[in-house]
């Protein structure tokens, strides 16, 4: 008696069953690749979201700095320009008792023989023009008014001979001299408008 053994459907169906196996391992090959791809790309859109979203904060908080910037520089312009009117206000009414001053030193200062014929004044420079009976009293007048507390040293620019050289006319000019309160709040003004 003789067995017939048949290995060919035996083979057919484990090459069947292989076959199964690597197309399903290949569709889950594929299943896995195409979810991790997925995956990837969804982990990656959120980060680019999130680094958009920090570019934006990052762009809010720099226009807000700008504007704070500029509003900065405005009251910076704002603070010199009151500084500057307090310095000016301030000089106006320590000032403002000078011209009472000059014309009372010009009047103590006034030596015997001597009077004022133009009185000019532009700014802090002051110009006088007058007349004397002789070269002695133009001198004197020169020490009197240098003596005054609200002049600097005056100068002398001319003096001529008139009416038959018996008189004298001059002329000079000189600074008003700043009372003490005064240059001393324009040197503070000055000085805090560098501190800062």
């Amino acid at each position: 008696m003789t067995i017939e053994i048949n290995l060919l459907p035996w083979r057919e169906e484990l090459r069947a069953r292989r076959s199964k196996r690597f197309y399903l391992a290949l569709a889950l090959a594929a299943v896995v690749g195409l979810g991790g791809g997925y995956g990837m790309t969804w982990y990656y859109e959120q980060e680019r979201e999130a680094q958009q979203q920090r570019n934006a904060h990052i762009q809010a908080q720099s226009r807000q700095l700008d504007a704070a910037i500029r509003e900065i520089s405005e009251l910076e312009a704002i603070r010199e320009q009151m500084l500057e009117q307090v310095r000016i206000f301030t000089e106006l009414q320590m000032g403002r008792t000078q011209t009472v001053h000059v014309f009372s030193d010009l009047t103590t200062s006034l030596v015997d023989g001597v009077h004022y014929t133009q009185f000019s004044r532009q700014g802090d420079s002051l110009r006088l023009a007058g007349q004397a009976e002789d070269n002695r009293q133009v001198s004197d007048q020169l020490r009197a008014l240098a003596a005054a507390g609200s002049f600097t040293v005056p100068v002398l620019s001319e003096v001529e001979a008139e009416g038959g050289g018996e008189r004298r006319r001059f002329s000079l000019s000189m600074s008003q001299r700043l009372p003490e309160s005064v240059e001393e709040n324009a040197s503070g003004s000055e000085s805090a408008g560098e501190g800062t």
